[in-house]
């Protein structure tokens, strides 16, 4: 990821819903993932690699090919789990990885299969690792999301609930910590997500082409000087892109130490109540996103103005289709909100 100078975070123009539903991924993954929907050329997939481009390196043992962190053992893969029972497992500083899974990328890709060559060489059964290992701690990313094939729909579905991959190919067994941040894109003229893959975004952002002439303006400067000379560009922004980073790390920390108080979690099932979503997940996902937003801005606890500001991020996307409300999931979260929280 270092190898190559990537646009940097600080410098992308507007979109701050998607700006700020990235770096609240980034402070708790737990979150679930960010769905991106919008027109195309909007700094889609360019926000994804400046923010994995942005977060520290992270620590990885020493020739795991999924990069397990030594100190959470247990997310340890088998063979990690094996050298940790016979010493202190060694590590190293790793980028955070982004993982492109392509259209049309065949099942065997994704999830990993039998290694052919050692197989016929050697016959020895061994295994390849696929996509999801590749992403494990990392971000995988899907450009046209809504138009994946059902199957893969169905596996990642699994995959990002378990947190594992299992595979069973050919007489071989194995299973391995698929953990990731999972990013969507995608253009909804081009068709619709399927509901089962829509629940498990946590955030759902929206972009549009800037419509302001000096925002226009601004972005079309900044990319073209990005490419005449990136790295004085990426100098430029160095400054702002290591406080944003420090920013992240710091909230990461002070993470558990947030309070949530009970009128926050009323307010969040209140909301959730008026708008109709199934379950409970919309509340979860709410607060766990609201609360890594006050950690990541000094608060010390969350507050309703936390809530707001991240509801229609949170909640569009799980919304039931009313025959009888012709306005969009983001104007009835809006409506929503002045009912519940006034002005």
């Amino acid at each position: 990821m270092n190898a190559r100078q990537v646009f940097p975070f600080s410098a992308i123009v507007a979109q701050e819903e998607m700006k700020l539903a990235l770096i609240v991924a980034a402070v708790d993954p737990s979150i679930g993932g960010v769905l991106v929907f919008g027109d195309r050329g909007t700094g889609k997939s360019t926000a994804v690699r400046a923010l994995a481009a942005l977060l520290p390196p992270m620590r990885a043992v020493v020739g795991c090919r999924y990069a397990c962190d030594p100190a959470d053992v247990d997310a340890l893969c088998e063979q990690c789990r094996d050298k940790a029972e016979r010493g202190a497992l060694k590590g190293r500083r790793v980028p955070v990885p982004v993982v492109d899974m392509p259209l049309g990328v065949t099942e065997d890709r994704v999830v990993g299969a039998l290694d052919l060559e050692r197989a016929l060489a050697h016959g020895i059964k061994a295994f390849e690792p696929g996509l999801l290992a590749r992403a494990n701690r990392g971000f995988l990313y899907i450009d046209e999301v809504n138009l994946l094939e059902d199957h893969l729909v169905d596996l990642l579905i699994d995959v990002a609930a378990s947190g594992e991959n299992l595979v069973e190919r050919e007489g071989l067994s194995v299973r391995h910590p698929a953990r990731f941040v999972l990013i969507g894109s995608g253009n909804p003229e081009e068709g619709e997500l399927r509901p089962q893959l829509l629940d498990r975004f946590g955030l759902s952002v929206e972009v549009k082409t800037p419509t302001e002439l000096d925002q226009r303006v601004e972005v079309i400067r900044r990319r073209d000087d990005f490419e005449r000379n990136k790295a004085v560009f990426t100098a430029k922004w160095k400054k702002r892109d290591a406080d944003l980073r420090r920013r992240i790390v710091a909230g990461r920390e002070r993470l558990a130490d947030i309070e949530v108080p009970d009128t926050v979690l009323e307010s969040a099932a209140i909301l959730c109540m008026q708008l109709g979503t199934d379950g409970v997940r919309g509340e979860l996902t709410l607060i766990r996103a609201a609360r890594a937003l006050a950690s990541f801005e000094l608060a010390g606890a969350v507050a309703v103005s936390h809530l707001r500001r991240l509801a229609p991020s949170a909640l569009r996307h799980r919304l039931r289709r009313d025959p009888l409300d012709e306005s969009g999931s983001s104007a009835r979260v809006e409506r929503a909100l002045l009912e519940a929280f006034g002005s």
